[in-house]
Parts: structure tokens; sequence; C-alpha cells
């Protein structure tokens, strides 16, 4: 019960933390404790993002990456309420590898017409090298942005991530700025896929949370066969059978308090988040108007 309640507030600070900052800019998230010698100030915080903002790709880099403003010509740590928001951006050169040897053969067929025979393997290593840096330096770039929010009073660290290597990409750029930050995983006294079975059969889930109509089910013999529901009421007995057959959830449509809607897997990321009082706002807006 006493994880439950966090992971409720955790989404309730979530919805009225952000107000100043549009809402869509979350869409998934991967929840993660924050050391429990986390001691960072705004102030401190901030001052050293700042020593590592977000700087262009040299010219032989692939990749650089560096802390940006929250919102576009804001701060890089944007606080409310003491809770806070950070965006780390990332530039990626974009030069596919069929791209290089595509060039680099037509060089060679060049390069065997000059010399009268063919380019060796030496050859065209070395100057599938040279292709590389040539394009390197002038290769498309593209930018992505991945923001995450702080409550240092309640210890939460939050990712706008679809997955955990996205997640740890954050947690190491922050490690490497901060000089050391160690997140720890969520730890539950039930696991995710008993709790949320245990839900489905009761046909409801804690207090403020209600069941939507998503659910992923999955076989726990070897052939870890996956069943999906889309917009299926989930309090049928087809679903009470797949349960009571040893299929378990892996992921599970929920909705807190009528406000926010998510799909909430086993690793206890959410998934598909949506704001319902933004998306409501939205329409009265589009039908005034």
């Amino acid at each position: 019960m006493k994880n439950k309640r966090k992971f409720e507030r955790a989404l309730n600070i979530i919805r009225a933390s952000f107000s100043p900052v549009p809402l869509m800019l979350f869409k998934n998230l991967v929840f993660l404790r924050l050391p429990a010698e986390w001691t960072s100030t705004a102030a401190d915080l901030e001052g050293q993002l700042a020593g590592r903002t977000l700087q262009p790709c040299g010219p032989f880099e692939m990749s650089s990456r560096g802390w940006l403003p929250v919102t576009s010509g804001g701060r890089l740590l944007h606080t409310v309420n003491q809770h806070h928001m950070i965006a780390l951006g990332e530039n990626q050169k974009l030069l596919p590898g069929s791209i290089i040897r595509q060039v680099a053969q037509e060089r060679a067929e060049i390069q065997a017409k000059e010399q009268g025979f063919p380019v060796g393997r030496r050859q065209m290593r070395d100057l599938r090298a040279r292709v590389a840096d040539e394009l390197r330096a002038r290769a498309l770039t593209r930018r992505r942005i991945t923001r995450a929010w702080i409550d240092p009073q309640g210890g939460w660290f939050a990712v706008d991530a679809a997955g955990i290597n996205r997640a740890e990409t954050v947690v190491e750029t922050l490690g490497d700025t901060l000089g050391s930050f160690a997140p720890l995983a969520i730890e539950t006294e039930r696991s995710p896929h008993a709790a949320m079975t245990s839900w489905l059969l009761r046909g409801e889930a804690p207090a403020r949370f209600s069941i939507d109509d998503d659910l992923e089910l999955q076989t726990s013999d070897k052939s870890k066969t996956i069943i999906r529901y889309t917009r299926h009421p989930l309090d049928g007995k087809e679903i009470h059978a797949h349960l009571a057959s040893g299929k378990y959830p892996t992921r599970l449509g929920l909705t807190w308090n009528d406000r926010v809607s998510f799909v909430l897997t086993d690793k206890l990321q959410v998934k598909r988040l949506e704001f319902l009082e933004m998306s409501k706002d939205r329409v009265v807006l589009r039908c005034g108007a």
C-alpha cells in the first residue's frame, strides 16, 4: 500500500507541478529514486548544467551531448514549487554505412583504372576510412531532446523515455555533469505482475485509479506467447480464463483520478502518457473557435 501511495503521489505531482510547461512534452516515463545523498540546490544544479551545454558536433565527431533550456528561451533548470525539469540534447550525425560503402566503391573503381589493377583489401580499408572522414564533416545532424523531472523532497527522478536505455543515457550524462549520480530502481513488496493480476480479477485498481481497455498478457512457458487487447473490455470471463491458465499481465491501461491516462508495464514504466484535462480543454477551444 505504501508503494501504491508513492506511485499515485508521483503522478499527482507531475500533473500539478508542470502546469506552466506544455504537458504534451511528456509521452513516457521511467521512474527512479533519487540517491539518499542528493543535496544539490537549484542554483548549484543550474550552475553545473551550464558547464556542459549542448555543443555542435566537431568535424570528426558523430555525436555530442549536453543540456538545453527546457523551453524555448527558458533556463537550463525549470523550477516550480521546488520541482525541477531538465532537458538533455543530443546531436547525432546521419551517415549510413551504406553511403560510405557506395562512395568508397565508386572511388575504388576509378583508382583501379588509374593504377591498372584492382584495389586490394588494405587499399579499400584506407579508402573507406578517408571517405568516412570526408563525409562525416559534411553530414546532416539530427537533434534529439529528452526531458527529466526531479523531485528532491519526494525523492523521485523520472525521465521522459520509452525505454530504460534512453533513461540510462540521461543518468550517465547527469552523472558526468555532477561528478556522481546514481539513482536507484524502484523496489516494491509485491511484483507488478501480481498486482496487475489482482486488479484484473477484482475488476478495480487501487483508490483513485481505474482500469482502462488496454492489456497485454504473456504466457509463462518458453514460447512467451503474447496476447494484446486494445480498446477491449477487460472485465469478461475471457480475461479471467487467461489469468487462470497462468498468463500474466505485462502492460495494463490505467487512468488516475480521471485526469491522467497511461499504460503501466511490468517494469514499472509508464507508456502513452496523456493528460485528459488538457485534451478536453483543447476540444473546448476548438469548438469555441
